[in-house]
């Protein structure tokens, strides 16, 4: 059987925790800022987890993290 690969967009983007859960980056950081509060923009900062609703997804785009 072959092998079966991980989407090039996602290992781009996350990175597995060593307890399992995956970490991310902030959304809506990138453009149009003048009109975000900087309290908005602060609080952007930084990375977040991925939901666990969401790890059903993740398990399917990185299948050789074992999650």
């Amino acid at each position: 059987m072959p092998k079966m690969k991980t989407k090039s967009s996602a290992k781009k983007r996350f990175r597995v925790r060593p307890g399992g859960t995956v970490k991310r980056g902030q959304a809506f950081k990138r453009h149009i800022l003048t009109k975000k509060s900087t309290k908005n923009k602060r609080h952007l900062r930084g990375t977040t987890g991925v939901h666990e609703t969401n790890m059903g997804h993740m398990a399917q785009m990185l299948p050789g993290a074992g999650l």
